[in-house]
């Protein structure tokens, strides 16, 4: 894709409220303005603004500022601090079209996905807004009379907070809210090629009345931002979202330092699908969790198993359904599929395809003439274990279907893989549906249902899918440090 520096319509004037726009890093409740790297359309090549390249200095002063904030944001009770959490939802669903047109220019998702993942941000901030009121510890019984122990919870401390360009709303929510309803602040580094979703995110906070420094956003590329968030010591905790190799490397920076870390990465679901099934069911279900966001989700169904009794129905619907999408420019009416990221996400893309076609496989779908920025949605039949998107995470629009016999065969396929994020299975066969949901090797199972994301429930995964869990009771827990305070004298 050439990038061209000039944008060739101006977003600003496309909103209701173009303060939201910032070309500017936020750092203690100061907007730093510099034009040093393009935010680009991907859906265009054109760069729709600029931002800040926040060198280490200015990472280390957003570490300061949030230090320095957390001393009276720990301070605050539980309820200001859900007060402030709800009017920044409030303000989210307020300002939920404009910040859905900002997402679709930066990242290229069709615009009603966009309002989608605004609301399921939004979802995020409401949720722990509820669960700040529910921080609660406990005493328990002491083995020595006169004395109590009470098992206290207190914030984490500073948290470090990296996000990826798939759900750059979504993905700051679901790591921060829980944060600051804890006691937490914070210092977000949002991916360069979705930033001002984000600092969007940042201008509505401000105006829900979160005190300077507590919320911090530094754009610009990740090596040194990165670098300086983990070498910190004040930095006590790490969130990351993205492949399983930077997560990795990150835990790797914050192992002198011993920070809490969670670690949302990669994965290579399966989507299996049983003879007893419901077929519409589970076209549907596939439709919904391979195609959301053109595939470029973790969660996506990666390898698509159906049983041989009800294989050819299963591809010729899907395939159908496949072909009845359209793409185009996210912002288009009608647009169900949108571009993809960058250039290398369609050259990766169209290796797996041409790699599972050189090996068996059959194109189940019509071929389309697409602009270069776009995948073309595809059905591959026949699909083997030796083929690359059997290993590897396509991230696109391409559904191989893979070819089982047997309950026992389809276990050991979906367990096959160092990944253990996502998995989904339809039967209707409710003692399979147990004995399959618990032998299966994922942090999130859906039987008969292609979604598994929700603010109430755990996300996250097992295996080299990463550690700890964001959402539910368990999401506000990963911000949170139990202290035993041992009580005498009484």
């Amino acid at each position: 894709m050439t990038v061209h520096d000039t944008p060739s319509t101006n977003l600003r004037d496309q909103l209701s409220d173009p303060d939201l726009l910032r070309e500017a890093a936020l750092i203690d409740g100061d907007w730093i303005e510099r034009a040093d790297m393009p935010v680009i359309d991907p859906a265009t090549g054109d760069a729709i603004g600029h931002m800040p390249d926040c060198t280490a200095a200015e990472t280390s002063a957003a570490i300061a500022a949030a230090e320095e904030a957390m001393k009276d944001w720990r301070a605050r009770t539980h309820v200001d601090r859900a007060d402030i959490l709800m009017r920044w939802y409030q303000l989210m669903y307020d300002h939920a079209e404009d910040l859905a047109r900002i997402l679709t220019a930066e990242q290229g998702k069709p615009l009603a996905e966009a309002r989608g993942e605004v609301v399921y941000g939004a979802s995020f901030v409401r949720w722990f807004a509820e669960e700040a009121r529910r921080i609660n510890g406990h005493i328990i019984p002491s083995p020595v009379p006169g004395k109590k122990i009470f098992a206290m919870k207190e914030p984490v401390g500073v948290c470090a907070i990296i996000t990826p360009w798939n759900f750059p709303i979504a993905m700051i929510t679901r790591k921060v809210a829980p944060g600051l309803a804890a006691g937490c602040t914070m210092v977000i580094k949002p991916s360069d090629f979705t930033p001002y979703s984000a600092l969007a995110l940042g201008v509505l906070a401000e105006r829900a009345g979160m005190p300077r420094g507590v919320l911090n956003i530094l754009t610009g590329r990740p090596e040194v931002i990165g670098e300086t968030l983990t070498a910190s010591p004040v930095v006590r905790k790490l969130s990351f979202t993205g492949s399983t190799r930077v997560g990795a490397l990150l835990a790797g920076q914050c192992a002198p330092t011993l920070k809490k870390i969670s670690l949302e990465l990669g994965g290579n679901a399966p989507f299996i699908v049983f003879d007893d099934a419901d077929l519409d069911a589970a076209v549907e279900g596939a439709m919904q969790s391979k195609f959301r966001n053109g595939g470029q989700t973790c969660v996506c169904a990666n390898r698509i198993l159906v049983q041989s009794g009800i294989y050819d129905a299963f591809v010729a619907a899907l395939a159908a359904r496949v072909d009845a999408l359209t793409v185009g420019p996210g912002t288009a009416e009608g647009i169900a599929i949108g571009p993809m990221i960058n250039t290398s996400a369609i050259t990766k893309i169209n290796a797996h395809v041409a790699d599972a076609l050189a090996k068996g496989a059959r194109r189940a779908t019509k071929a389309r003439d697409l602009p270069a920025q776009f995948a073309d949605p595809v059905v591959l039949s026949e699909a083997t274990v030796d083929m690359q998107l059997a290993d590897e995470e396509t991230f696109g629009p391409v559904a191989p279907v893979f070819r089982f016999e047997t309950e026992a065969e389809a276990l050991a396929l979906a367990n096959g893989t160092p990944f253990g994020l996502a998995a989904y299975f339809y039967t209707t066969d409710m003692a399979r549906a147990f004995r399959f949901g618990e032998a299966l090797e994922a942090g999130l199972v859906g039987l008969n249902t292609g979604v598994v994301s929700h603010a109430e429930a755990p996300f996250g995964g097992v295996k080299a899918s990463g550690l700890g869990r964001e959402g539910a009771q368990e999401g506000i827990e990963e911000y949170l440090e139990t202290k035993a305070f041992h009580f005498a004298g009484l």
